[in-house]
């Protein structure tokens, strides 16, 4: 099992045996700035998009991964979707990069 750490620094255990993904934790968490954020809001954006971008980068490794061990198991035609299906991963996480670097741009000129 491999260590992850969430927005606030939790360690959150990950992987290994039994390793299921409910992620049914709260994620509102700025329910009073609805109209705006401001103050440790915008750090709790910031730290949450760059949780989800790390979190979302380690999945496309453990898919791309599972692909290649799909590959020596004779599965090239599984392996390819997933390797597909990884490159579509890779393209929401360079949105979510791009909002983060805007994110922190905007804060920059506030």
């Amino acid at each position: 099992m491999h260590l992850i750490k969430d927005e606030n620094g939790n360690v959150i255990p990950h992987g290994g045996e039994g390793h299921t993904h409910d992620h049914s934790h709260d994620h509102d968490h700025c329910g009073s700035c609805q109209e705006g954020c401001q103050g440790n809001c915008t750090d709790e954006v910031v730290a949450l998009l760059t949780y989800m971008l790390s979190h979302n980068e380690h999945h496309a490794e453990e898919l791309d991964q599972m692909a290649e061990n799909l590959v020596k198991l004779g599965m090239e035609d599984a392996a390819k979707t997933i390797k597909e299906g990884v490159a579509d991963f890779q393209k929401g996480n360079m949105r979510l990069g791009l909002a983060l670097t805007l994110v922190k741009e905007h804060l920059k000129e506030a």
